[in-house]
């Protein structure tokens, strides 16, 4: 939801993860506002920014609980080491050898 370019709020474009790039933001207030006009029971939060979540939880209206948290380490996907648990990260199901 929302998807405005950073430069709405004056963001230069030197301050930009990729400079020259169409970068945009989100609004975590917005959509609990939204979801509170859905007047939606419990949210189940996923792939919202660390501090974007804390944002929805203050505003939303009804129980929410996060499932998985959206960071840079994985490219924004929360959920790839688990996608990925039987091919590249398969060597963390091994025990590491004792020394």
């Amino acid at each position: 939801m929302g998807r405005a370019p950073k430069e709405t709020i004056g963001v230069r474009d030197d301050q930009k993860i990729r400079i020259g790039c169409f970068e945009s933001m989100c609004n975590p207030i917005a959509q609990a506002f939204l979801f509170n006009e859905e007047k939606t029971e419990f949210n189940v939060m996923m792939g919202l920014c660390v501090g974007h979540d804390s944002l929805f939880l203050k505003y939303a209206e009804a129980p929410c609980t996060v499932f998985a948290v959206k960071d840079r380490l994985l490219g924004h996907n929360p959920l790839a080491a688990i996608y990925n648990i039987d091919s590249y990260y398969r060597s963390l199901k091994i025990p590491a050898p004792k020394e």
